[in-house]
């Protein structure tokens, strides 16, 4: 009885264990994932603060730490590559952009994969990563990545950074890049790719010391100091601390230039402001040009088109007179031809007067056709000046 309790109890403490290992695991695991995007969202909150005073190239420190926790974010929890006997090879992360982001339009992978002095897989991934930052399209090639899960899922194991809720903060991180401009040498030894890339975290640490913290260490030093020999003085023995008001000296340094640099964006965000203030009235005067033009143009339209319904109206009552003076000249040859037969002049004028009629019916009727045609309106008013100079003639000749 008692070896089996002994067992029991040995049994619950192996299943604690077991338990306590996975939490820390998973705690761990939490704690690189937050460690890593948040030294990433202030090495891009550092290259936009020195982007404002200087170009970022690759000698800029922001600039190289930045691209190493890119780095390191993008290589994490990455899957290797298993051979054929059945090794597991490394593998970089350029490996998984060049498949999941081939999507993008116009992208570079394939001038980053023709490159002839970059060979490394290492060396292409941090190609393509200044490549991108210089065409301002870093974000948009992470998101198209990310979105696709499928492939993303197949190069990373579980609890990767591209596979948690920090994939979609790293977007939004990465899109505040696009305002800069950067100019990087695609030949340098940043694109070294023997060597991994190593986070510099100094920058981002800030330990400040409080003044309770301060007395209590001069205190001390000065205890220390009269312990000693006579001839030495506390005054220099340790190192020099910061008074309070160096510290709210400095900081009110760095509140003043923050001020002037908010200064300047205002003057600017007013100009540019105005500036575009400007092209609207601009564009708004054009505009209302454009349609005061569109209106006359139509009402003259409407003009045009009633003045050529009634000229094809005036030309249609002509037709009909003309039709029914042919008529009557025909009327009165024949009548002419009945009563005095041998008249051979009095003949040939009215073979000519047939002629012109018929010459005028053939044209009244091709008028008729053409008529609904605006090109038709022009060629009859040529037929109805050749009219106006044959009718007096024709008139002559009846004798009307």
């Amino acid at each position: 009885m008692a070896s089996r309790g002994l067992g029991g109890l040995s049994g619950s403490r192996g299943g604690a264990g077991g338990g306590g290992k996975k939490s820390l695991s998973a705690r761990n695991a939490a704690v690189e994932r937050r460690n890593l995007i948040t030294v990433c969202r202030f090495s891009v909150k550092t290259l936009i603060d020195r982007s404002c005073f200087e170009t970022i190239d690759d000698s800029s420190p922001e600039f190289n730490n930045f691209a190493a926790i890119l780095e390191q974010i993008l290589s994490h929890r990455l899957k290797g590559q298993v051979t054929w006997f059945g090794y597991e090879s490394p593998r970089s992360f350029w490996d998984y952009i060049r498949v999941a982001c081939r999507k993008v339009s116009q992208n570079c992978i394939c001038s980053i994969e023709n490159m002839e002095n970059v060979s490394s897989s290492r060396a292409k991934g941090r190609a393509w990563i200044r490549v991108a930052l210089m065409e301002k399209h870093l974000s948009e090639y992470i998101s198209t990545a990310l979105r696709d899960f499928k492939t993303t899922r197949r190069f990373y194991e579980d609890g990767a950074i591209v596979l948690g809720e920090e994939a979609n903060m790293l977007a939004g991180m990465l899109l505040g890049l696009n305002a800069i401009d950067f100019s990087f040498c695609l030949k340098g030894e940043g694109l070294d790719g023997h060597f991994p890339a190593v986070i510099d975290y100094t920058p981002y640490l800030k330990f400040t010391q409080s003044s309770d913290s301060i007395s209590s260490d001069e205190e001390e030093l000065r205890t220390l100091g009269s312990s000693g020999s006579e001839s030495s003085t506390p005054e220099n023995v340790g190192p020099p601390f910061i008074t309070d008001e160096n510290s709210w000296f400095n900081k009110c340094k760095r509140v003043k230039q923050k001020y002037q640099l908010t200064l300047e964006q205002k003057g600017y965000l007013e100009e540019l402001l105005r500036l575009r203030e400007n092209q609207l009235s601009e564009s708004v005067s054009q505009n209302k040009i454009l349609l005061q033009r569109i209106e006359d143009s139509d009402l003259a339209h409407k003009l045009e088109k009633e003045q050529l319904e009634y000229i094809i109206v005036e030309l249609q009552d002509q037709l009909k007179s003309y039709q029914s003076l042919d008529q009557l000249s025909a009327e009165v040859s024949l009548s002419q031809t009945s009563l005095d037969p041998g008249q051979s002049q009095e003949d040939g004028k009215q073979d000519a007067l047939n002629l012109i009629g018929e010459d005028l019916r053939e044209k009244a009727f091709s008028f008729f056709l053409l008529s609904m045609l605006p090109v038709g309106l022009f060629i009859y008013g040529l037929y109805y000046a050749e009219v106006k100079k044959i009718l007096p003639h024709y008139l002559v000749s009846v004798g009307l």
